[in-house]
């Protein structure tokens, strides 16, 4: 019998600190989040990070939590119920990190008499810290807890062509009968070296002006191509003119490079260069979260305010969108027969 396995990143149990402390524990301790040592990772995440950033991100938490629970968690409830309407097989969810975890999810799962799992990470964008970290996971939990079960994991699904449509046709549906001069696609940020880590060639990805745009098998594990293309995509399907977009990252930690251009000063330049409206969408997550709900429409839009911006649009991610749900609902109804493709 086959399932459904949805998996987002995560989410403290609730916004105060200790919990809060907890969850950054288990995410910063991440090999694959903080790709340093051992010794070093626990000497900075332990010894410095989480006696300052806890309280500082606690605080955050506090300014977007719901009545419900986190935003996150909340969304992502939301997406499961809605696609378990439209599916004949189990749809659980986990998370990377916190209460919910792969390992309860997978359970569920075996409970219902599943033994064969669609593993969904839920980012259209391949990323060592985000989609590899999941399916690691998932495969050394299935080995040592559930070896009577398959697992196959969905691809990234950045340049999908039904993907593209149903993103574009939101962008496109909350800018309606707006005066926008600029939009600016914001992903999550991750260190330079991620990148160079995931490429398959070992010699491609250069992070220069022009390797995300030649054709290489590194694509297919590259998050800076990745997003660049849903950018590219995007803006041809919505057809925007030239210097009215553009690409940035966002969320970078510590000191070491990480992508560029950086979003923060990105909202500053283009107030600067006077620019007046503009709207922001985040399409590395499907899902609002802290990044989204504080990080770019609270201290994003007051950014653009201090340099003399006026309309600042956060454009909403897909949560659980009607044309969202079908999409995935699609897909999966089209695994429970075959199998997801991959181009």
């Amino acid at each position: 019998m086959k399932g459904i396995l949805l998996v987002n990143l995560g989410s403290p149990d609730s916004p105060d600190p200790k919990d809060v402390k907890k969850y950054l524990g288990e995410f910063l301790m991440d090999e694959r989040v903080i790709d340093i040592p051992l010794v070093a990772r626990t000497a900075l995440v332990k010894g410095i990070i989480l006696n300052t950033r806890p309280k500082q991100s606690a605080a955050a938490y506090k300014k977007i939590w719901w009545d419900e629970g986190s935003p996150l968690i909340v969304i992502s409830e939301r997406l499961q119920n809605k696609i378990q309407q439209q599916v004949d097989i189990p749809v659980s969810l986990a998370m990377r990190y916190g209460s919910m975890t792969i390992k309860k999810g997978l359970q569920e799962l075996v409970d219902k008499g599943v033994d064969e799992v669609l593993l969904f990470p839920l980012y259209p964008q391949f990323a060592m810290a985000t989609t590899e970290t999941i399916t690691v996971l998932a495969e050394e939990l299935r080995q040592q807890y559930f070896p009577n079960i398959s697992i196959e994991s969905v691809p990234a699904f950045y340049n999908k062509p039904d993907y593209i449509e149903v993103l574009s046709n939101s962008i496109k549906s909350h800018l309606e009968n707006k005066q926008i001069d600029h939009l600016l696609f914001s992903y999550h940020g991750v260190p330079e070296r991620h990148i160079r880590k995931s490429d398959v060639t070992k010699s491609h990805c250069k992070i220069d002006g022009s390797c995300c745009e030649t054709p290489s098998k590194a694509h297919e594990f590259c998050y800076r191509h990745q997003c660049l293309e849903v950018t590219r995509l995007v803006a041809k399907k919505l057809d925007l003119k030239e210097a009215t977009y553009s690409t940035s990252f966002q969320s970078r930690l510590g000191f070491d490079p990480w992508l560029l251009p950086y979003t923060d000063r990105t909202i500053e330049r283009l107030g600067k260069q006077g620019v007046k409206n503009m709207a922001i969408v985040t399409p590395a997550f499907v899902s609002d979260c802290l990044e989204t709900l504080e990080e770019i429409a609270m201290e994003g839009q007051e950014i653009f305010h201090e340099v003399g911006g006026q309309d600042f649009i956060t454009i909403p991610c897909l949560n659980d969108d009607v044309a969202f749900v079908d999409l995935l609902s699609n897909w999966i109804n089209k695994w429970t027969n075959t199998k997801i493709e991959t181009t």
